[in-house]
Order: structure tokens, then C-alpha cells, then sequence
């Protein structure tokens, strides 16, 4: 697993030893960013179940100004703070070790763009994307990571599923503000 484009292009990430975290393969973190790629310059970039913290890492080597990483983990919190040490980012990053919907309901900060990697089979995003959409800013954008036959729900709030992806055993769900009627 390594960064594939911008300012820490090439550098190799360690992954949280163990079965508790699935790091996102390089064929799913590729479509992802060009998927964002005209959200990354300049964001805040919030990477949520951050495990390793690829996707966030990858954010900010492209020219994010800012990623915060959330995870309850704390092997993934101290792999996360390894990683952006190795790859000269962390004056960019925030690190916390928490609940992901504890995260969402206690804070106020907005996102540009919100990542969303819950564990497999656990049903997590019902929980927490109402919340995300919350702590959206304007036009902001939503992408989940989920096992490819896990259900999600079409809408939260004024954001509405847009596309969904396949890649493997992943399913890349992209989530934006809907159109206010009668626009084109």
C-alpha cells in the first residue's frame, strides 16, 4: 500500500496489523479520487473509520488543506500518526481515537469532502450518514466504501446517492446535494 500521486507520491503505508482493519485496495482508492478529483485541491477531507489512513493520506499529498482522521482503534490511530510522520504531513492532519458517530454529533467542523470505510457487515452507515450530511459543507461531497451487496440508503437530508461503483468485493457509493426541482 503506498501513495500514488502528489507530494508523497511512492511513500509505503503501514496497515493496523490484524483482521480488524481492510485497507482499501489500490484499484478502489484510484477510483475514488477520480471520482473527487475536482473536490481534493484545497478541501478539508474528513477520512472516517480511517484504518490506515490511506484515503486522507492520499488527500492531502494531492493538495488538501487539511484531513482529519477518526478512528476507535487505537493500533489504527498510532498507524495513521506513523504514516503521516513518514510522508511529512501531519502539520496538515488531525488525529483522534474515537467513535465515529461520537465524532459526528460532538464537533462542529465542516468537510469538503466526507470518506466513509465502516467495517464490513456491520450496518454502520445508516447510523452515521444523516450525521455526515450534517457537518457537510455547502456542495460538499460523500463517498462510502461498503461490501458490494450491503445496502444503503438512497438519500440523507437534502444528499441523494448519485452513482455507485463496483470494485471487487467494494461498492464506491457517491452521495451530493440534490438539485433543487425544476433546475437544469
Amino acid at each position: 500500500m503506498r501513495v500514488t500521486t502528489g507530494l508523497a507520491r511512492g511513500r509505503n503505508l503501514e496497515a493496523p496489523q490484524g483482521l480488524d482493519t481492510r485497507p482499501s485496495s489500490d484499484m478502489t482508492k484510484q477510483a475514488v479520487f477520480n471520482i473527487i478529483q475536482n473536490y481534493v485541491e484545497g478541501c478539508v477531507f474528513l477520512d472516517l473509520f480511517a484504518g490506515s489512513g490511506q484515503m486522507g493520506i492520499e488527500a492531502l499529498s494531492r493538495g488538501a488543506k487539511q484531513a482529519v482522521f477518526i478512528d476507535s482503534s487505537s493500533k489504527a490511530v498510532e498507524v495513521v500518526k506513523t504514516n503521516l510522520k513518514h510522508c511529512g504531513l501531519m502539520e496538515q492532519a488531525r488525529v483522534a481515537q474515537m467513535e465515529a458517530k461520537s465524532f459526528l454529533q460532538n464537533g462542529s467542523q465542516k468537510f469538503d469532502v466526507i470518506f466513509l470505510d465502516p467495517p464490513y457487515q456491520q450496518q454502520m452507515i445508516d447510523a452515521v450518514l444523516p450525521l455526515a450530511v450534517e457537518r457537510l459543507e455547502e456542495n460538499g461531497i460523500i463517498v462510502c466504501e461498503t461490501e458490494r451487496n450491503e445496502t444503503l440508503p438512497e438519500q440523507a437530508g437534502e444528499y441523494v446517492e448519485t452513482k455507485t461503483y463496483l470494485y471487487g468485493k467494494a461498492k464506491v457509493t457517491v452521495y451530493r446535494k440534490r438539485e433543487p426541482e425544476g433546475e437544469e
